[in-house]
C-alpha cells in the first residue's frame, strides 16, 4: 500500500491532534540494526529510535528469543495478581540499578503512566495536591502528566487534579540567566525555587518533578549540579525529589546510568520507559519503600509488567549492560557533538548544539536569535531526503533531536554526520536566499 493511500485512511480515522512526521508521511515496514525501511522500499539510518525507545537498536537475535521462548509457552499475560517471575528478576535489577536504599518498583505501560504514578505517590505520601515542575517540561499525556508540562504546544487542557508552581533551570538557552556562569546559573535557580516556594505554594508541597535533560523541551541540558542544590532547598521543607528518567536513563547520557547522577543527587523516585523495553511497552517508578508502599488501598495493574513484556525488558537490559552501550554512547556521542559543533559555527542558523552522550539537538533560529521552527521543519525534511531520521521538538518546535539507537557504530557517526552536514548548509543556503 502506498503512503499516500495509508495517509488517506490515516485521516479519516485517527485524530486531527496526532501528529505525523514529514509533509508526505512514511510508514516504516521492517528494520534491522540502525535501519529502517519504508513500506516504499526506502531504507534510512534512524537517528531518532522511536522516539529513544528501540534503544538498542531493531531485530536483535537477543530480545527476539526472549520474547518468542515467553510466546511459545502460551502465557502472554497474568496480570500482578499472580508471581511474574521475570517481573521480580527486572525488578530486582532496576532497584539495584537505581542507588536508591531498599528501593521497591512498580510497572506500568508507559511513561505517562509511570509519572501518573509518581505523581499519586507523591500526592499521598506528603498529603498535598502541591507539585513543582519545570519550565519547558513534558511529562505525559494524561490528565496530572499535562498539568505538569510546560510546554504550551503540549498541553491540551487547562483543567488539572494538582496545582503547580513553575521552576526555571531546564532550558539554559532562552533562560534570563544565560549569560552566567554555571556556578552563578545554579545560585539564580537556586534562588528562584526557594523564592517560588515562599510565594506561590503554602510549604507543604508533594514533590517536585524533573527531567535531567528535557526531551520534548529539545534536549534542554542545565549545568551538571543543579538538582543536587535544589535538592537541599527541597530537603528543607521535606519536599520529594522525583526525576524524569523516561528519555535520559539506561545509560544514553554516556557519562550516567541515570541523568540525574550528572547532578550528584539521588532522587526519592524514578520514572523510566521507553528504551528498557526496546519497544516493547514498558515504564515504571523506583522508589524509597516508604513512598513505594504509601497507598492506604488495594491497586494492580492489569497490563503493566506482563510476562512478555518483562522478559523482552530483562532480556534488553542485560544486553546493554554486557555490552557497555553507556560506553559507547559516551565515545560516539562525543564524536557526533565535535562534528556537529564544528559545523554550526560556520552557519548561524544552528543557534545551539547541545546534549550528551547519544541525546543531542541542534536549536535553530534566525538573524536575531528568535526561534526559527521553519529552518528545523526544513532540516527535517532535507536529512529524509539523504536518507536519515531524526525528530523535532523544542518550546517553539525549532529544535531538531537526534537519539540513535546505542548500539551505533562509529561507520554509521560518520555517514549521519555527513548527512547532517550536508543538511544544514542546505537550510543555510535557504535561509540566506529568503
Amino acid at each position: 500500500m502506498a503512503h499516500r493511500e495509508l495517509l488517506a485512511r490515516h485521516r479519516s480515522v485517527m485524530p486531527k491532534w496526532l501528529a505525523l512526521y514529514y509533509e508526505q508521511p512514511i510508514e516504516i515496514a521492517s528494520a534491522q540494526g540502525r535501519r529502517v525501511t519504508d513500506r516504499e522500499g526506502r531504507t534510512y539510518l534512524d537517528f531518532f529510535a522511536g522516539i529513544l525507545t528501540n534503544a538498542i537498536g531493531y531485530d536483535v537475535a537477543e530480545i527476539s528469543d526472549a520474547v518468542r521462548s515467553q510466546v511459545d509457552t502460551g502465557v502472554l499475560h497474568s496480570s500482578t495478581l499472580y508471581l511474574i517471575k521475570s517481573q521480580v528478576e527486572l525488578a530486582e535489577k532496576i532497584a539495584k540499578l537505581s542507588a536508591i536504599p531498599d528501593a521497591k518498583v512498580f510497572f506500568t505501560n508507559s511513561g505517562t503512566e509511570a509519572n501518573e504514578t509518581a505523581l499519586m505517590l507523591a500526592t499521598q505520601h506528603r498529603r498535598s495536591e502541591q507539585v513543582l515542575a519545570l519550565r519547558n517540561s513534558y511529562h505525559g499525556r494524561a490528565f496530572a502528566t499535562v498539568a505538569i508540562t510546560g510546554i504550551r504546544g503540549w498541553s491540551a487542557s487547562a483543567l488539572s487534579p494538582i496545582k503547580v508552581s513553575w521552576v526555571h533551570g531546564g532550558y539554559r538557552y532562552r533562560s534570563p540567566f544565560r549569560d552566567l556562569s554555571d556556578a552563578d546559573y545554579i545560585k539564580a535557580c537556586v534562588a528562584d525555587l526557594r523564592e517560588i516556594i515562599e510565594t506561590t505554594t503554602a510549604g507543604d508541597v508533594a514533590c517536585m518533578i524533573v527531567e535531567p535533560i528535557q526531551g520534548v523541551g529539545g534536549f534542554a541540558t542545565p549545568p551538571d549540579g543543579l538538582f543536587g542544590e535544589f535538592k537541599k532547598v527541597l530537603d528543607e521543607y521535606g519536599i520529594l525529589l522525583v526525576s524524569d528518567e523516561v528519555q535520559t536513563g539506561w545509560g544514553r547520557t554516556g557519562e550516567h546510568f541515570w541523568g540525574i547522577q550528572a547532578h550528584d543527587v539521588v532522587p526519592d523516585a524514578i520514572t523510566f520507559a521507553k528504551g528498557l523495553g526496546n519497544g516493547l511497552a514498558i515504564g515504571g517508578v523506583v522508589a524509597r519503600p516508604d513512598l513505594m508502599d504509601c497507598l492506604r488501598a488495594n491497586s494492580i495493574s492489569t497490563f503493566g509488567g506482563n510476562p512478555l513484556v518483562t522478559a523482552g525488558a530483562l532480556a534488553s537490559l542485560n544486553y546493554l549492560l554486557e555490552h557497555d552501550l553507556q560506553a559507547n554512547a559516551a565515545k560516539l556521542g562525543s564524536r557526533l557533538l565535535d562534528g556537529l559543533r564544528a559545523v554550526a559555527a560556520a552557519h548561524p542558523v544552528v543557534g545551539d548544539v547541545r546534549g550528551k552522550g547519544l541525546m543531542i539537538a541542534l536549536e535553530f533560529v534566525g538573524p536575531d536569535g528568535a526561534p526559527n521552527p521553519a529552518a528545523a521543519a526544513a532540516l527535517l525534511e532535507e536529512t529524509r531526503e539523504r536518507g536519515l531520521l531524526v525528530g523535532k521538538g523544542g518550546l517553539y518546535g525549532n529544535v531538531i533531536r537526534l537519539a540513535p539507537p546505542m548500539t551505533l557504530t562509529r561507520a554509521e557517526t560518520e555517514e549521519a554526520l555527513e548527512i547532517l552536514t550536508q543538511s544544514i548548509e542546505a537550510v543555510a543556503k535557504e535561509v540566506q536566499q529568503q
